[in-house]
């Protein structure tokens, strides 16, 4: 590439002049190099331009005054520094400074006050690994991709071994036709999402999220930019999910007190603040922590947005229960039926309001101070006369509107205190995890069916599309199932087979734990599970499951024979001869070679599926799904 021969060039230069722009590793000094760029040192100068490459990529000729003059395009020259920070025959990346911009500049190159944050203006992929893997701490790859390789990132990828599990089915059989079924999919959740768009945007009627909380052992950075990076991974998503909601849509996240007020502002900025909606308290533990020396937090956070939070959105209400329904009385033997009281009076007052009422015992009565009657004089004068004004047995207290139970709604309005009793905690959560797995959960947090229950209940209806892509234990997808929604699935680690997959066909025969026995669930459905075609993300695993030096470079020879994809500033074989990584220890080899990996190519694009040498290494059934998938279909 012509930067990287501009780079060889440039310290080829740079060494002529000493060691003033090296360290003592032999390091590059950038700064320094920008600094004299900018003083127009003439000896730097003039040895730069003498070099015919420089001189033609770096200058251009304009006329002023009849005369033609030189200009060197300085600013170009300084961001091949700042923006292709690579020598090649070093094993050394240096990280892009991507996100701390303000107006296409950077903020230390800028005298603006900027709020901000590392990473913002890019896609982290954070692609998740095993679950249990022991040599490191990072189960997030914290790798940023510039903008001009996302549009290659995010394009659609190729789907294989598609297979459908129904009743009479339950061990599945291989399908090459998608005809709109219950979706799960085995891959990074921000590639696939964006695999989803063509069929799927603006259909999706309710998103539940349950994603890391960023406590320190779900999101473990080994940097500064801890929080910062968590929020470009939640950004990345959120905004790919907001374009699958349909415009009556809503999403909700799941969040703790350690990113609950951020994701807030994220989200604001996301997807409006005006289509906030509120904010949920769920009760998620039933007794304290007394090894706690502050607080035992007993709750987490489910926010709310709509896609279009107009006036004249209205969420489902909750069905009433008998509890409710036990409020009701009828003292007065009202021919109406069951009746309770609810306020006459009103705040803050209304001055046309405020008048004497007289009860029937003979006691004059005004509203509350600060407050008015609810109703104008006329209107009172109307129920009173329609027996809807109450007294009390003495008729002496003071009045109380009759609400009729058969004028009510058949719902309630859901609240926004949601506690164990109504929707379950976490221990029942694992309760359920466990039934269905000889007492085994891989989880330590699961949610409850019951609070997924209610989540639907408010926010769908039967044969709505359900979406959650950090999919766990499949929780959202068996009460959907349940529930007669139809619902998308997306999750990246090995137990979607061992976990995810098992519980939903439990869910097919018709297991009777969560909210089954609740809604009658009798078993049925069906679902597709799919993956996303392997290809650098392959090499990724098996580059960190290698346990000695010796396997490490089996894996990476087998890279380089198999036409692997690596940054293409990096000439790998250089690497791998370069002293200072034959020193190094196996953890830091296996860091360093994840980095080399090209993250723009873990997968298989579906552009890349005419190539023969892609199809080769599919099955005809993989082919036809993914034309069905991708093709022209009624919707």
């Amino acid at each position: 590439m012509i930067d990287s021969k501009i780079m060889e060039t440039t310290k080829s230069i740079l060494k002529d002049f000493g060691n003033t722009y090296f360290s003592d590793k032999g390091t590059l000094k950038r700064n320094k190099v920008i600094e004299d760029l900018d003083a127009y040192t003439p000896m730097l100068m003039k040895a730069l331009l003498a070099n015919q490459l420089i001189h033609d990529t770096y200058t251009e000729s304009i006329v002023i005054d009849d005369k033609s003059v030189e200009l060197f395009k300085l600013n170009q020259f300084i961001e091949m520094f700042t923006y292709k920070e690579y020598w090649q025959d070093s094993y050394t990346k240096f990280e892009n400074k991507i996100g701390l911009t303000a107006d296409g500049k950077f903020i230390d190159e800028t005298a603006d006050v900027v709020l901000d944050f590392p990473f913002k203006d890019t896609v982290l992929k954070a692609g998740m690994t095993k679950e249990d893997q022991k040599d490191t701490d990072e189960p997030f790859l914290h790798e940023t991709i510039a903008k001009a390789e996302i549009d290659q990132l995010l394009e659609p990828k190729v789907f294989v071994n598609a297979t459908k599990y129904n009743q009479e089915n339950l061990d599945g059989t291989s399908v090459d036709n998608f005809d709109d079924d219950n979706l799960i999919i085995k891959g990074n959740n921000l590639i696939a999402l964006h695999s989803l768009k063509n069929t799927y945007s603006g259909r999706v009627k309710l998103i539940y999220l349950d994603p890391p909380y960023n406590t320190g052992k779900d999101f473990g950075y080994h940097d500064n930019f801890n929080h910062s990076a968590w929020l470009t991974f939640i950004k990345s998503r959120l905004e790919i999910a907001w374009e699958l909601l349909s415009d009556n849509g809503t999403i909700w996240i799941s969040i703790d007190d350690n990113e609950s007020h951020y994701i807030k502002v994220l989200s604001d900025s996301i997807f409006g603040r005006q289509n906030f909606i509120n904010e949920i308290v769920w009760q998620r533990a039933y007794a304290p922590v007394n090894l706690k020396k502050t607080f035992s937090r007993s709750h987490d956070y489910i926010e709310v947005y709509a896609k279009n939070n107009s006036s004249e959105k209205e969420l489902n209400q909750l069905p009433r229960s008998a509890e409710s329904d036990n409020r009701y009385k009828n003292p007065d033997n009202d021919p109406r039926g069951l009746w309770k009281t609810s306020d006459f009076s009103v705040g803050p007052a209304i001055q046309k309001n405020v008048y004497e009422i007289i009860t029937p015992s003979g006691r004059k009565v005004l509203p509350p101070d600060g407050y008015s009657w609810r109703f104008s004089k006329e209107r009172y004068k109307e129920l009173l006369d329609d027996n809807r004004v109450y007294f009390g047995k003495d008729g002496n207290s003071k009045p109380a509107y009759k609400r009729f139970l058969s004028e009510v709604k058949n719902g309630v309005v859901a609240q926004t205190l949601w506690t164990y009793g109504e929707v379950g905690h976490n221990q029942e959560a694992k309760k359920e995890i466990k039934m269905l797995f000889d007492g085994n959960s891989a989880f330590g947090t699961p949610k409850p069916e019951r609070l997924l229950q209610r989540i639907l209940t408010i926010g769908s209806n039967e044969s709505d599309i359900v979406l959650d892509f950090f999919m766990g234990s499949a929780t959202t997808q068996s009460v959907a199932m349940k529930m007669n929604r139809r619902f998308i699935g997306i999750e990246q680690m090995d137990y979607i087979k061992t976990v995810s997959v098992e519980r939903l066909k439990k869910v097919i025969a018709g297991e009777q734990g969560g909210i089954s026995k609740d809604v009658n669930w009798q078993g049925g459905g069906s679902f597709v599970y799919a993956e996303l075609m392997e290809k650098n993300q392959g090499y990724l695993k098996d580059v960190q499951q290698a346990e000695t030096t010796k396997q490490l470079e089996d894996v990476v020879n087998r890279m380089i024979e198999g036409g692997a994809d690596f940054d293409f500033r990096v000439d790998v074989e250089k690497v791998l001869q370069d002293p200072e990584y034959q020193a190094m220890a196996l953890a830091d080899k296996k860091q360093l070679i994840v980095k080399l990996i090209d993250k723009n190519q873990l997968y298989y694009a579906y552009s890349d599926m005419d190539d023969r040498n892609v199809q080769e290494l599919m099955s005809e059934s993989d082919i036809a799904f993914n034309k069905s998938f991708y093709g022209e279909r009624d919707l």
